[in-house]
């Protein structure tokens, strides 16, 4: 991911410190993820105190007290004693909170602010309140691995400073959370392995985010056609209930993209060439699901990919040269499709590397292979439209030992 360094600095002093240790970190060059610091940017460097509270109470420490009571009073279980701390109007002292001094604008004078609240693997269980959006200044929220229940409140988008929200691992249910899309400084989103149901909003694509994890959750419906214009350089919607065919509409824009798992849901058709314009993809995951068709010749567009995994669909035709000749690829399965051949280096690359599998098709003369009445049946790609793209990456694209009917429907 692409978060800068002073993130992961801040972000350690946060889940690291004991309330009652203060630091001060020098970050240079402006605001660091994590902490909110004065007026915003400029070229200066910032001091940033990370650790207890020994001074009176201020307006927003009253505030954040208020919050974080109404949300104990929907904690309904806490069999680690996380809460025991949770007493009295130092919030600062309280288990799984972070705090830090800002400057304030008015006064020019320091402040105390909560700037994180980590409860990961707490084993809480409860609900969110709609209180919680009194803590404006917070920029991480994390609550991997509880039991909390319910709805994402419609007021978290007033956390205007929010950065990285992390509800993975929990029992939330209902639509998308749409108060995520209104949070303008989040960077960071995870939602996995809840019970989330129903589409995918098409906004989510268009929001400043890093990182999206969608996965393990009941999302169905068609993926929104403009999946490739987000920034993200993850985005993972794997074992989930979409359906429908891949977004055939891509950004020609430099794409950041490194990792797309889509496995393990109910797409259908082609794979579209714009796959191809993910010039920095590493990692592509399209396994267990009823894609057809040739693959498209733009794949060998992806000069960085390292795994490519394909395998458990409907595909079909030649395996070409200019696929297993990407340079980076260390491991490419195309099992149990419908494959009828492997090109001159697909064969090359299948003898004796373990990170080609080519099991389960229909290839002439080689071992675990599908019966050959499954192959005389195999799904019919005609009836497809999928758009061809006479564009080839690589230095193969004139080699006679291309299959030339790679790149028809």
């Amino acid at each position: 991911m692409n978060f800068p360094i002073v993130t992961c600095l801040v972000f350690f002093l946060l889940t690291n410190t004991p309330a009652t240790e203060s630091f001060v970190v020098d970050i240079n060059g402006g605001i660091g993820i994590g902490v909110t610091i004065g007026g915003g940017g400029g070229g200066g460097g910032a001091s940033v105190w990370i650790g207890g509270n020994n001074g009176p109470q201020t307006p927003r420490l009253n505030r954040a007290y208020t919050a974080l009571q109404a949300w104990k009073s929907a904690i309904t279980s806490d069999p680690l004693g996380i809460l025991r701390s949770w007493v009295g109007p130092n919030v600062c002292s309280y288990k799984g909170v972070f705090c830090a001094q800002v400057e304030d604008e008015s006064t020019s004078s320091l402040v105390d602010i909560i700037a994180g609240i980590d409860l990961n693997h707490a084993n809480l269980a409860g609900t969110l309140v709609t209180e919680l959006s009194f803590l404006t200044e917070i920029t991480l929220f994390h609550l991997n691995s509880n039991r909390f229940s319910g709805t994402v409140p419609e007021s978290f988008k007033e956390m205007s400073s929010l950065q990285e929200l992390d509800l993975s691992n929990n029992m939330f249910s209902g639509p998308f959370p749409i108060a995520t899309l209104y949070i303008p400084n989040l960077v960071y989103l995870d939602l996995r392995f809840n019970d989330f149901h129903g589409p995918i909003p098409e906004d989510l694509f268009n929001k400043k985010l890093d990182a999206i994890f969608l996965n393990n959750n009941h999302f169905e419906g068609e993926l929104p056609q403009n999946l490739g214009n987000s920034p993200a350089s993850v985005i993972n919607l794997a074992n989930n209930k979409l359906s429908g065919n891949l977004p055939t509409g891509f950004s020609l824009l430099g794409s950041t993209l490194r990792e797309i798992l889509l496995l393990n849901n109910q797409l259908t058709g082609c794979i579209p060439e714009g796959f191809g314009l993910f010039s920095e993809m590493q990692v592509l995951d399209m396994s267990f699901n009823s894609l057809m068709g040739h693959l498209p010749d733009t794949l060998s567009c992806l000069n960085e990919i390292q795994i490519m995994n394909l395998g458990h669909n409907r595909l079909s035709g030649v395996l070409p040269d200019l696929i297993c000749s990407l340079k980076n690829l260390v491991n490419l399965t195309v099992s149990f499709n419908f494959f009828s051949g492997l090109s001159q280096e697909c064969s090359r690359q299948s003898l004796g590397n373990l990170g080609f599998d080519f099991t389960g098709n229909c290839i002439p003369g080689r071992d675990m292979q599908r019966p050959r009445p499954e192959c005389s049946v195999f799904p019919a790609a005609g009836s497809l439209n999928c758009l061809r793209i006479p564009l080839v990456c690589g230095t193969l694209a004139d080699s006679p030992d291309t299959d030339p009917s790679s790149s028809s429907p």
